[in-house]
């Protein structure tokens, strides 16, 4: 496997799979300021998933967008694996690669690609990486075959059903062998059965990829499928310890 800008050697991580340290985030300046994260301290280990929890407004998807690269922290730290990649500036100068290529992206809704097979969906990252397309559909469909969704792998996104969906906007979030993955309501639209069918594919997927995974839920069916739990609350986080029931 490739070095990567920053030297986090991809699918496989030393260390934590992700560390924040002494995270904030303000919007705006001056008596109009707001702290949308106080201190945000959270170490997701490779192969681990771990909940994120809290009500509307307390910095959920302010970190999760700090996380993903898609807006610059104000201060603190996060490293993926060995490698910082922000230290109270950006210590990686290629951001689309970094979550091309190194971020994982599971949200509420698929997304998939109406006009855009099963396969294709799942290979279109890879490929946009520079991966052969062979080599990328292979990969596709050795993903949608270990998530029970093989047999759709020919399948137009609007053939499927909501469960089926979701596995494959799983299996499109590990195409790259990400060695993080961060999963945005992904249960919210299922059912008990569904929801917890996909908690168990995520916890298995963790394991077998060795990837550091956090889910951000409201959904009281999957909280207690989780080990550790962080609470945040006026952008700050509080871990615990959670039942980690089998699913």
């Amino acid at each position: 496997m490739g070095k990567f800008v920053g030297g986090v050697v991809g699918g496989v991580l030393g260390g934590f799979g992700i560390r924040i340290e002494g995270l904030r985030k303000r919007y705006g300046e001056g008596d109009t300021a707001v702290e949308a994260l106080k201190d945000v301290n959270m170490t997701v280990a490779p192969g681990e998933v771990v909940g994120l929890v809290g009500p509307s407004g307390s910095g959920k998807s302010t970190l999760l967008k700090c996380l993903g690269a898609v807006i610059a922290p104000t201060s603190g730290r996060m490293t993926l694996g060995e490698s910082v990649i922000f230290d109270n500036e950006w210590k990686i100068s290629d951001l689309t690669a970094l979550r091309r290529d190194k971020i994982g992206f599971v949200f509420q809704a698929p997304y998939l690609i109406p006009f855009l097979d099963v396969t294709d969906n799942v290979a279109l990252l890879p490929m946009l990486a520079g991966q052969a397309n062979a080599s990328a559909r292979k990969r596709a469909v050795e993903l949608l075959q270990a998530l029970d969704v093989g047999h759709r792998a020919q399948a137009q996104p609007s053939q499927l059903s909501g469960g089926e969906q979701q596995r494959v906007a799983i299996a499109r979030a590990l195409a790259n062998q990400p060695p993080v993955i961060l999963a945005d309501e992904p249960t919210a639209p299922l059912d008990s059965e569904r929801a917890l069918a996909v908690m168990r594919i995520l916890n298995s997927m963790a394991q077998q990829y060795n990837t550091a995974i956090i889910v951000v839920t409201h959904d009281e069916k999957i909280i207690p499928t989780f080990k550790r739990i962080y609470h945040i609350r006026d952008g700050r986080t509080y871990e615990e310890a959670g039942e980690g029931r089998e699913v």
